[in-house]
């Protein structure tokens, strides 16, 4: 396995705040780095309540975080599911909530699920098995202009027509079983790697984002941690895709305000009141040591927000 680095995290603890005894939710636990780092610093009795959809990430932290046993409770479940979570958890007095939307390395590397394109695995891509639409199912049944729609719009691949066709091709003759078959695929369109970012990168971020309905599922959240985070608590998101980080910056926006009407409407009708108060102007994103250290980093941007 791996030894996986979680990003920002002194970045993350110095905008939460943690201290002595206070509680915090990691809506995606990965390998453990970032609930490791709260429990730390909210001992003797602050709690953490940590949740993943892959059952092997829970079953790892049981292991490697047992000393913080019993102020650690596991959930292998969706954070899409975060407010019946918490409720049915009865976890009280939440004083922070992290969302990183980065996908594990050890997930990448030992889940045997094709989301590296650096192995020949089956073309799987879910976070969990218990969802039914797999990569493979995309890639051999879905039409090309959805395949081009996807490749563009969550990708952002600029060869799709290229990509798309050759992959209708291709599975004319035979199925698209393995991660090894598409990026052969993709390496015929675009050639053999040129530079840091591998010519399948964008083709399988579009799909592991569809598998998992990635996008919808951070919007629900948000709204999810407003309704359960108490005044003065602080939310941090960590997004790795423009797309991702788009659409935490409207929201922390749109929740900032307390009017959302068009402009065009003179009064207000909607409404709307003011429930956060942004922590950061702009994204947070790693130094030049972590990126060295770390070069998935690289990407990482982190929000913050505080509940009003």
């Amino acid at each position: 396995m791996t030894i996986h680095k979680p990003v920002l995290v002194k970045e993350v603890l110095e905008l939460l705040e943690p201290s002595k005894n206070q509680n915090f939710i990691d809506c995606t636990l990965g390998a453990g780095g970032h609930t490791k780092a709260l429990l730390d610093l909210t001992k003797p009795n602050g709690k953490v309540l940590a949740i993943d959809w892959d059952e092997n990430a829970i079953d790892v932290a049981k292991e490697s975080l047992k000393q913080y046993s019993p102020r650690l409770v596991l959930i292998n479940g969706n954070y899409i599911n975060l407010k019946e979570i918490v409720l049915e958890n009865n976890f009280e007095n939440i004083n922070g909530i992290l969302l990183d939307l980065g996908l594990s390395s050890d997930q990448l590397e030992s889940s045997g699920r094709g989301f590296s394109f650096q192995k020949d695995e089956p073309l799987d891509m879910r976070y969990s098995t218990d969802s039914s639409l797999t990569a493979a199912q995309i890639i051999n049944s879905w039409s090309e202009k959805e395949l081009k729609r996807i490749f563009k719009e969550l990708g952002e691949e600029k060869r799709v027509h290229k990509i798309a066709a050759e992959i209708i091709k291709y599975r004319r003759k035979r199925k698209i079983k393995t991660t090894k078959q598409l990026v052969e695929i993709i390496q015929r369109v675009k050639g053999k790697q040129q530079s840091r970012i591998h010519p399948a990168t964008k083709v399988f971020q579009a799909l592991r984002i569809t598998v998992n309905n990635e996008l919808e599922n951070i919007e629900s959240t948000l709204k999810q941690a407003i309704e359960i985070m108490p005044s003065e608590s602080k939310i941090a998101v960590i997004s790795f895709h423009s797309l991702e980080d788009k659409i935490v910056k409207h929201f922390f926006q749109k929740e900032s305000k307390n009017c959302i009407c068009p402009p065009e409407i003179p009064e207000c009708r909607c409404e709307h009141k003011t429930s956060l108060k942004i922590k950061t102007k702009k994204p947070i994103i790693a130094s030049e040591e972590e990126v060295a250290e770390n070069p998935r980093s690289r990407s990482a941007k982190l929000r913050v927000a505080e509940r009003i």
